[in-house]
């Protein structure tokens, strides 16, 4: 299991035909929390001509909702939620805020406008993938400790925490699908000697070889 989503909650501009487009992004996991990130945009720009909205929420998709806010019919929501689609990203609201200067786009101006909004966006949170993991525990005696971080530096494995009391206790953040292959290595290093236990399952973020419970 594993799905993008955006990192940061962020914000990008740019001027097209003397209209002001305002592209805003937040990571969302419910729709309550992105009606709320769409009201807090909204009431941040109250005097603006439209605030233009779309999300995608839930690791199959599966809620997907947008708002044109006056443009006209597909100009605007639509192509705010094909650009979520096609970075292949979930769990994300973006409203594209406009100050209309005067100047009409067409549909087809409109279209790309709102597009490179969601766009730069997008590009300015950055991104980064969600995975199904747990955290590994070994506990080795101290002579074992420097074969433990050498395998681990080998394979990319980072170690996440270390306790040092009468054993060590190695602390492993990994994607479930990777955590039996690391145990069963540990285990033939260490001819048997290490303990290992898994704690519960949990939703991690991951960026290159590393995971993590929160980022920002």
């Amino acid at each position: 299991m594993s799905y993008k989503t955006v990192k940061l909650t962020t914000s990008d501009s740019f001027e097209e035909k003397k209209s002001e487009f305002i592209g805003y992004i937040k990571r969302v996991t419910t729709e309550e929390e992105a009606k709320e990130f769409v009201s807090e945009i909204k009431s941040k720009h109250k005097d603006a001509r439209h605030n233009c909205w779309a999300y995608i929420i839930g690791q199959n998709k599966n809620i997907q909702r947008y708002s044109d806010d006056g443009e006209p019919q597909g100009t605007a929501g639509i192509p705010i939620l094909e650009v979520i689609k096609k970075n292949d990203l979930t769990d994300c609201a973006v409203v594209v805020t406009r100050y209309f200067g005067g100047i009409l786009l067409g549909a087809s101006g409109l279209t790309r406008a709102y597009t490179k909004g969601a766009v730069i966006a997008i590009n300015a949170a950055g991104t980064v993938e969600k995975v199904l993991g747990l955290r590994i525990v070994i506990d080795v005696d101290y002579d074992l400790y420097g074969k433990i971080q050498y395998i681990c530096g080998e394979n990319n494995w980072h170690i996440e925490d270390a306790e040092f009391t009468d054993k060590v206790k190695v602390y492993i953040l990994s994607e479930k699908e990777k955590a039996e292959d690391i145990k069963s290595k540990i285990i033939e290093l260490t001819n048997g000697k290490a303990i290992i236990d898994f704690d519960e399952e949990n939703i991690y973020f991951k960026e290159e070889n590393r995971l993590y419970l929160n980022i920002d």
